[in-house]
């Protein structure tokens, strides 16, 4: 498994952006997909986006449009572009990444709040 050391984050006003960072080492495995969950108080995790080997892009309804996941290859990094933030995006945001037979590598979780 990989390691993945995540960054960014923090408080921001509603309607802030915010940008989040994941970078992996300790694999030389290339990955397969790549992106981010989050978990607010009292709820389950939610996949927020995820970004395919060629780039594909898929969102959790609530952020299309607001939420931009990247990745680049080369560095091993994933990042989450956070735009038109509201309150109920507040939550612990944690980066992943699929390695082969089917390993998932998590990132250590980054607190992000957004204030009304």
């Amino acid at each position: 498994q990989a390691q993945l050391v995540q960054s960014g984050g923090g408080l921001v006003q509603a309607g802030g952006s915010l940008r989040l960072s994941c970078a992996a080492s300790g694999s030389i495995f290339r990955f397969n997909a790549m992106g981010w969950y989050r978990q607010a108080p009292g709820k389950q995790r939610e996949l927020v986006a995820f970004i395919t080997t060629g780039g594909s892009t898929n969102y959790v309804d609530s952020v299309k449009g607001r939420f931009t996941i990247s990745r680049d290859n080369a560095k091993r990094t994933v990042s989450l572009q956070m735009n038109s933030l509201k309150p109920e995006d507040t939550a612990v945001y944690y980066c992943y990444a699929d390695g082969p037979y089917g390993l998932r590598s998590w990132g250590q979780g980054t607190q992000v709040t957004v204030s009304s």
